[in-house]
């Protein structure tokens, strides 16, 4: 039994994203929430968001006992850029890209 969590549209880097999944990524529910929580990135809020929100799906849909779920697999994908401008000398402009992702969570027995 699998059950999955999904948030779009984070306005986070995926590389950045990527390194805090790596982190929890195979680890049991409680000790993955546990590390997100002493983590200090940014993207260990949102990510931890994610797998509580996985959880309560798994519990509420499935029935699912929450001390042996784990993480089956968590990865982090390149979402839209947003393309900005900042002014640069002699009338120039300079464009900044402004990355957004999209993170999956599967937990299971």
């Amino acid at each position: 039994m699998e059950t999955k969590a999904s948030v779009r549209g984070v306005r986070l880097s995926v590389d950045k994203g990527r390194l805090v999944a790596d982190m929890i990524r195979g680890k049991k529910v409680d000790q993955a929430i546990s590390i997100l929580q002493f983590t200090q990135k940014k993207a260990a809020g949102i990510i931890k968001k994610a797998v509580e929100s996985a959880v309560a799906n798994a519990e509420h849909n499935d029935g699912a006992d929450i001390d042996e779920l784990k993480i089956k697999s968590i990865y982090v994908e390149q979402g839209a850029v947003l393309k900005r401008f900042s002014a640069r000398a002699k009338g120039r402009g300079a464009r900044i890209s402004k990355g957004t992702c999209h993170i999956f969570v599967t937990v299971g027995n």
